[in-house]
């Protein structure tokens, strides 16, 4: 099984962009993108999704990552 990455935080570091900046672009609100910079696999709405991937100009889908489950049994 595998799990969603959100990869939020290093395509807008690439691009030089800080949570204050991105939250003014995408009008998302800065708590809501601080908590997905701590916390990468938090649960998030598609609306919020698609504001940060315009804001960055990027597709919703550079925004996510697939990684596997730490399934050590």
């Amino acid at each position: 099984m595998s799990r969603i990455r959100l990869r939020v935080k290093e395509v807008a570091e690439a691009q030089g962009v800080n949570m204050t900046l991105l939250s003014h672009k995408s009008y998302v609100a800065l708590n809501t993108i601080r908590a997905m910079y701590r916390n990468p696999y938090r649960t998030v709405n598609t609306d919020t999704l698609q504001r940060l991937a315009d804001a960055l100009g990027v597709s919703v889908f550079a925004l996510l990552e697939e990684v596997p489950d730490d399934d050590t049994n």
